[in-house]
């Protein structure tokens, strides 16, 4: 079987003041914070560097629907458009079409639970 999940591309959830968790984070926990949140950077088992994001958000976004969860997960993937093409064969529900950035493509399905997943095919070399 081909790898699917690669690992945790990023934590997403919502927060009455996005400003004042980042500020928190920051102060508190040592986030080195920006307008996005704070990205973890790392190096996976053959020493590519990689990183993880953690963003607050609005507590009104729209960015999580047809979720109606306060947060939704990123996971890092290899082969986006293989992945979604075998999550469709199995039934899984896709939201919308994939889209291209240079730091990677992003495709979007729903879980079992009713939680979007945003799936990610990282350029992490579009970082630095």
């Amino acid at each position: 079987m081909k790898k699917r999940v690669i690992g945790i591309g990023g934590l997403f959830f919502k927060s009455k003041d996005p400003n004042a968790t980042k500020n928190w984070y920051n102060k508190h926990l040592g986030f080195n914070t920006d307008d996005y949140g704070c990205t973890f950077w790392w190096q996976d088992k053959d020493g590519n560097n990689c990183s993880t994001q953690w963003s607050p958000f609005p507590e009104d976004t729209k960015y999580y629907e047809p979720s109606k969860k306060d947060f939704m997960f990123n996971y890092r993937v290899e082969n986006l458009k293989e992945l979604l093409d075998t999550l469709k064969e199995e039934g899984v529900t896709i939201i919308g079409d994939i889209q291209e950035y240079d730091y990677g493509k992003f495709g979007y399905i729903m879980d079992n639970d009713g939680n979007k997943i945003e799936l990610w095919e990282p350029v992490d070399s579009a970082f630095k």
